[in-house]
């Protein structure tokens, strides 16, 4: 499995820990987020992560600020890209399940990092059920 991630200022400790998490799965992972708690404007790793799941380069992306919106905002802009805010294990699998989210944006002031590593688990672990749920996200695009 290869993961793209990518981070804010705010998201910067969560990334960490996300990143043991996934080295510990030996999961490939490429990070295009800052390495400092300076501040930095979230939508350029927003799109560099976009871009490589829109290209298909990586099977996913996780990304990272402070409220988990602007990320998520940012990334849904890219065609392709169905980018989940979640901040609960059950939104992690319905994202999953009924809209086969590809990446994942984890609000890093509002939940702890354990809760973070659940949902992470849940996402990457749970499968798209394809079907009815299909029909749905082909009518997402523009």
């Amino acid at each position: 499995m290869r993961i793209a991630i990518g981070n804010d200022h705010a998201g910067y400790d969560m990334k960490l820990v996300v990143l043991e998490y996934l080295q510990k799965l030996n999961v490939d992972i490429e990070n295009f987020g800052t390495d400092t708690n300076d501040s930095v404007d979230y939508p350029e790793y927003a799109h560099k992560v976009s871009e490589c799941i829109e290209n298909k380069d990586y099977d996913y992306g996780i990304l990272i600020c402070g409220s988990g919106e602007g990320v998520a905002i940012t990334a849904n802009k890219h065609t392709g890209i169905r980018a989940a805010l979640c901040w609960k294990n059950d939104i992690a699998k319905l994202a999953r399940q009924h809209n086969d989210a590809n990446i994942l944006c984890i609000p890093a002031r509002f939940i702890e990092k354990d809760e973070a590593i659940d949902i992470l688990k849940t996402f990457l672990e749970t499968e798209f059920e394809g079907g009815r749920h299909q029909a749905r996200i082909d009518k997402i695009a523009l």
